[in-house]
């Protein structure tokens, strides 16, 4: 099967993930051959670290065949890295590394030799450095794609937050009918598409109890209006619902997607609820995309402790679709 090889970009070097990578590889054997793109000396520390042994097929970004990956093995290609392995801080040093990752990564992708990515966990503060909310903006722009969505799935209960990593003061000006169409479409073409199924969505309004003592109420003003017109569109959609009962164990049973107003609005209990079974999905790419959902956790950075599930769940989909 062509193109089918997984792309994981390992992100900040000073974090778990690859530690819950050879965790996710001692897990189970995928179908798809893996394809990391990281430093071979840091790959070795951690290797030698936690005492995992594996075989590195290195790869030439570019001369790539696919016919040369092992599915037994990791298939790496080397990105240089001049860090001191023994600190434990993150630092403004790995933003070209990360870069150069990302570029490799994504440039797989726009030549057609994958449609499956992964990356690892990054430090919004230090990378992005304020020009993009999140990771999720950053890797839309790459691809010129202004319309995308960022889903915490879980296959009994996903979130969609309709504002991303923005300040709760900039919260209520940033909602607007047409985004929450376009979020609510994004999710309904990936569940039909990937799934197999359409999804019953629960839309949460902004305001506590969807009221407000003020003259303009999102709820009733943008919320409401672009529900209705989802509906009319044959969307399996309603609301807006009060956010603090709409995660109630009754509640949930009645919807497989629930889309916020903003970040922590739904993050908070989704991740109270699930703790590292979901994975953050971007939709609206001409690819798969995944993150686990956490972050880089560099208080954790080589004490064995950290939990795989989130990859786990990421690889394991990926190696479906």
């Amino acid at each position: 099967m062509k193109n089918n090889a997984i792309i994981i970009v390992c992100g900040e070097p000073k974090s778990v993930f690859l530690e819950i990578f050879f965790k996710a590889l001692k897990y189970k054997t995928y179908r798809s051959p893996i394809i990391l793109i990281t430093s071979l000396k840091l790959l070795k520390n951690q290797m030698q670290k936690f005492k995992f042994k594996r075989n590195i097929n290195l790869i030439d970004q570019n001369n790539f065949n696919e016919n040369k990956l092992n599915k037994k093995s990791i298939n790496l290609i080397n990105v240089d890295l001049n860090i001191n392995l023994n600190s434990k801080k993150i630092t403004n040093y790995s933003n070209l590394f990360i870069k150069n990752c990302f570029n490799i990564g994504l440039d797989l992708i726009k030549k057609n030799k994958s449609y499956k990515f992964i990356n690892g966990p990054i430090s919004k503060k230090t990378f992005l450095n304020k020009k993009f909310p999140g990771m999720t903006e950053y890797i839309a722009t790459n691809f010129k794609i202004n319309n995308c969505a960022m889903l915490i799935y879980n296959k009994s209960l996903s979130v969609c937050p309709l504002t991303t990593h923005v300040p709760i003061k900039n919260v209520a000006k940033k909602i607007t009918e047409q985004k929450l169409y376009e979020k609510a479409n994004l999710i309904n073409q990936f569940y039909k598409k990937k799934l197999s199924k359409k999804p019953k969505i629960a839309v949460l309004g902004l305001n506590p109890h969807c009221e407000s003592i003020h003259k303009f109420n999102e709820d009733e003003k943008i919320i409401k209006p672009a529900i209705k017109k989802l509906i009319k569109r044959g969307l399996k959609i309603a609301g807006p619902f009060s956010a603090d009962t709409i995660f109630l164990k009754k509640n949930r049973k009645k919807f497989n997607v629930i889309i916020g107003m903003y970040h922590d609005q739904v993050l908070t209990p989704m991740k109270t609820l699930y703790e590292y079974d979901a994975i953050n999905l971007t939709l609206g790419l001409p690819f798969l995309r995944i993150s686990p959902d956490h972050g880089p956790n560099v208080q954790m950075f080589g004490k064995n402790k950290s939990n795989p599930l989130s990859l786990i769940r990421a690889l394991i989909f990926l190696d479906k679709n």
